[in-house]
């Protein structure tokens, strides 16, 4: 039998996937990025350079993912204010800024923007945007602290 498990998948401007993934049509790959196994990337998604995207995230339809940006495993991206609505009017894209960090097992609720250089701790249930340059976690998601006290504690 076959082995299918650790094929690299190539991605163009080394991009790649592990398989098993899946990424939806339309969806358009920047520079560098990695897609972890097990991960759903969903249709007419934007993806910028280096970005790292770990295994078991589900990215929904539409969302907009900015340069440096990393996704813990897990991590779960919605759009659908009203599941399942199954009425695309009813759907609202995420954006991720340049820089931010989304950690492992965290939710993000449609129609939300992380802001540059902000952080989403892992386990955490995003409910409000959150400005650049600070960190938020729980659930719901609060700030905690700016960027630079989290970049100290590192």
């Amino acid at each position: 039998m076959e082995e299918l498990h650790g094929k690299k998948i190539d991605l163009g401007d080394s991009s790649t996937a592990w398989w098993p993934c899946h990424i939806g049509s339309g969806t358009q790959f920047g520079k560098e990025c990695n897609v972890g196994a097990m991960a759903h990337i969903g249709r007419n998604c934007k993806i910028g350079n280096s970005v790292r995207i770990q295994g078991g995230v589900y990215v929904s339809d539409l969302t907009e993912i900015e340069d440096n940006v990393f996704i813990g495993p897990n991590a779960t991206i919605l759009n659908d204010k009203y599941p399942p609505s199954g009425n695309k009017s009813f759907w609202e894209k995420v954006i991720l800024k340049e820089g931010c960090v989304v950690g492992g097992n965290s939710t993000i609720n449609p129609g939300l923007i992380m802001g540059s250089n902000s952080v989403l701790g892992s386990g955490s249930v995003l409910t409000k945007s959150i400005p650049e340059n600070e960190v938020w976690y729980g659930n719901p998601a609060i700030f905690k602290m700016t960027r630079d006290q989290y970049e100290a504690k590192r």
